[in-house]
């Protein structure tokens, strides 16, 4: 059925409705690309983030955590309080 025939079966008006419906599917589609390449940015970034966080938080600890009571390591070298 070509666009002749639909403009003479079924009048001006629903060929009108029928591209704009079409318009606005196409013009929303292009709306939706600027914010799909904003969200694939962010989610690399943020795999960024959470890789590094991961990593900070699974390494041992460089000193010992607790320092109020006496360590039985070598650090400090036999100092009991770290700030007295």
């Amino acid at each position: 059925m070509s666009i002749f025939d639909v403009l003479e079966r079924f009048g001006t008006l629903a060929l009108l409705r029928f591209v704009g419906a079409l318009l606005l599917f196409l013009m929303l589609h292009l709306l939706r690309i600027p914010f799909v390449l904003l969200v694939r940015v962010l989610e690399g970034v943020l795999r960024r983030i959470d890789g590094y966080a991961a990593r900070q938080a699974s390494r041992p600890p460089a000193r010992p955590v607790n320092d109020f009571f006496h360590h039985t390591t070598d650090f400090r070298k036999g100092e009991r309080h770290a700030f007295a």
